[in-house]
């Protein structure tokens, strides 16, 4: 039998001792929650892009394969509990997202390349089929799955920079606020490109 025990915002679930006592977690436990929550939080707050991704069936091998791929890329990745990840999104402001995080949930995440979480991601859930790309936020603003498909086709930020150094003699001040600007605008457009789509197949 399980009960609730509530500390200070977080809740958890107490296995219930036979005789009616509660296992109620030790102060450590919770404290270490705590600091999941507050890592989680401030790891979303400064990210430009993060993609939520659920896992289940990758092979080691696999798994192994597209962490390298992600770390070669400035990409973060971590596995996290779907309890925890659900309050420091609150804390974030992201409500009404809690159906994507019922099954297992990894975290890819970057705090300067708002592209590559999404396009290597992508890549590899076309590669592996086990991989599901589950929901994004981009520049702060949830994304489903259908604009995070399609910000994967967007070249990636060393490209960008490539064709803005050959295309033009532009200002350096001007390449550096290309480079650094919100992209914002970019995700409304793409999230209203998906919705078009979506409603073109249904």
């Amino acid at each position: 039998m399980y009960v609730y025990a509530h500390t200070k915002g977080l809740l958890f679930y107490n296995k219930q001792k036979e005789g009616g006592g509660c296992l109620v977690p030790s102060e450590a436990k919770l404290q270490k929650k705590k600091e999941v929550v507050q890592e989680l939080t401030e790891k979303i707050a400064s990210a430009k892009s993060i993609v939520f991704a659920d896992y289940r069936g990758l092979t080691v091998e696999q798994d192994t394969q597209m962490r390298k791929a992600l770390r070669e890329a400035g990409v973060q990745y971590k596995v996290v509990k779907n309890t925890l990840v659900k309050f420091a999104l609150k804390e974030n402001g992201h409500e009404g997202i809690d159906s994507y995080f019922n099954s297992p949930t990894a975290m890819a995440l970057s705090d300067s390349d708002p592209v590559a979480p999404a396009k290597i991601l992508s890549e590899f859930a076309k590669k592996f089929e086990k991989l599901e790309i589950k929901t994004g936020i981009v520049e702060g603003r949830v994304v489903d799955i259908n604009a995070i498909k399609e910000l994967a086709d967007l070249p990636s930020r060393e490209v960008l920079i490539a064709k803005v150094l050959g295309g033009f003699n532009a200002p350096i001040a001007g390449l550096v606020n290309v480079l650094n600007g919100n992209i914002r605008g970019l995700v409304v457009a793409l999230n209203a490109i998906a919705e078009k789509k979506a409603a073109a197949n249904a």
